[in-house]
């Protein structure tokens, strides 16, 4: 069958259509990235905090932003990136990781970690250390050099230390605040376990009040290549007892990846976060039951964990790049950075 000129020329523009339009959803794709973090959840009103520490809180955030955004801008891939922010608060006092990690009751510093990488959906965990500065290299650690996904106490420090993790002095992690936060906790009560933010004067002067503030951090990011990450790292709860574990280094509960739908990272009331399985749940509903994001942390964030009995929030991003940062508390500390170069922080809600 012959052609004559005019088919001819008329072919070959629509395959240089066809490849021109395909060139440029690939730049499109590749171009595109977005990192969200979050610093805790709980009751926090702006007029019960000073200038100074909300400043300080939001250059907290923003450096975190800042570490994950220069690997993602150089192409780097998420999981770098997540490892990276969630480093940047744990090293950073105001956080409830790492550095800034509570007391339990025996007077100790007890974190808990967790990644995992959305295009593989291998996933690393530590829990109850004591001993390595960064918990979420430990649980990366996990992920990528053994064949297990959950390690904890003594046994997840040794394998930290044998794998390059710094190893510290538990002494590392004292803060004054987090010790007057334990001592005033027992006076208040010396069995009930106290989340790691709350005021010790409105724990004396509230004797009956639930649990207000949490305070875990973690990561979610999208990169140019497609692929999703999440990492989550917190010191648990104020005063806590019997080597509790909460949510966070939980995957599927308090940490979830899978390029198929989205990454989360979550900060609450753990024991209903893992009575949920909150983030799996979510990816599940995505994927199940064709919701979108927004549908899908709405449903868990504003109905499903209420009803139980518990509140907090997470961060999500999809494989699309659509986020959502839902808390049903009276703040998240929160903040996302996007190729496009737009960014926020935040730190208070509506309630």
């Amino acid at each position: 069958m012959k052609y004559t000129i005019g088919q001819k020329v008329t072919f070959l523009v629509l395959v240089l259509f066809v490849y021109m339009r395909s060139q440029a959803q690939t730049t499109s794709t590749r171009n595109n990235y977005v990192l969200v973090i979050h610093g805790g959840a709980g009751t926090i009103l702006k007029e019960q905090m000073t200038p100074q520490k909300e400043a300080a809180y939001k250059k907290g955030l923003n450096e975190a932003l800042e570490a994950g955004n220069k690997i993602l801008k150089q192409g780097g891939n998420a999981l770098d990136a997540v490892e990276a922010a969630v480093k940047v608060m744990e090293d950073n006092p105001l956080f409830n990781a790492g550095k800034g990690a509570v007391f339990t009751n025996e007077g100790k510093n007890e974190m808990d970690a967790a990644i995992m990488d959305g295009s593989t959906r291998k996933a690393g965990s530590v829990a109850g250390i004591t001993t390595v500065k960064n918990p979420v290299t430990a649980a990366r650690a996990v992920m990528d050099k053994s064949e297990h996904v959950m390690m904890a106490g003594k046994g997840a420090e040794k394998f930290a230390a044998a794998n390059g993790c710094t190893i510290v002095d538990p002494a590392y992690f004292f803060t004054e605040d987090r010790w007057k936060g334990l001592l005033k906790a027992r006076q208040l009560d010396s069995v009930k376990s106290r989340l790691d933010h709350d005021s010790a004067n409105t724990l004396l002067k509230q004797p009956g009040n639930r649990d207000y503030k949490y305070g875990t951090v973690g990561a979610v990011a999208l990169d140019t290549k497609g692929n999703l990450a999440a990492a989550t790292s917190t010191g648990g709860m104020t005063n806590k007892k019997y080597g509790r574990i909460g949510d966070a280094p939980v995957i599927g509960a308090g940490t979830y990846a899978s390029n198929a739908t989205c990454a989360i990272s979550c900060t609450g009331w753990g024991e209903y976060f893992i009575r949920l399985v909150m983030a799996k749940s979510v990816s599940d509903r995505m994927e199940l039951a064709n919701e979108t994001l927004q549908q899908a942390t709405g449903e868990m964030i504003y109905k499903q964990l209420p009803a139980m009995g518990g509140d907090g929030g997470l961060i999500a991003v999809d494989n699309k790049g659509n986020i959502a940062m839902p808390f049903n508390t009276k703040g998240m500390y929160r903040g996302y950075i996007k190729a496009n170069g737009e960014t926020a922080v935040e730190i208070y809600g509506d309630k």
